[in-house]
């Protein structure tokens, strides 16, 4: 499974996600996705997800 297609994220998936900040650097940041941002059903980019932690990211890795 990739981050781009949203049928594949759900509330309480453990994921690794790309900050806007580290998007250069490509540095990950794992956590529990807490709300689903992106509306469509696929992003090239990775679906926008914000965590428990309250981070907000594209989606890069699932589990």
């Amino acid at each position: 499974m990739n981050g781009t297609t949203r049928a594949n994220i759900h509330a309480g998936l453990n994921v690794k996600i790309v900050l806007k900040a580290d998007q250069r650097s490509g540095k990950l940041t794992e956590g529990i996705v807490k709300d689903i941002l992106t509306n469509s059903p696929s992003h090239p980019h990775g679906i926008k997800v914000r965590l428990t932690s309250g981070d907000v990211g594209r989606v890069k890795e699932i589990g």
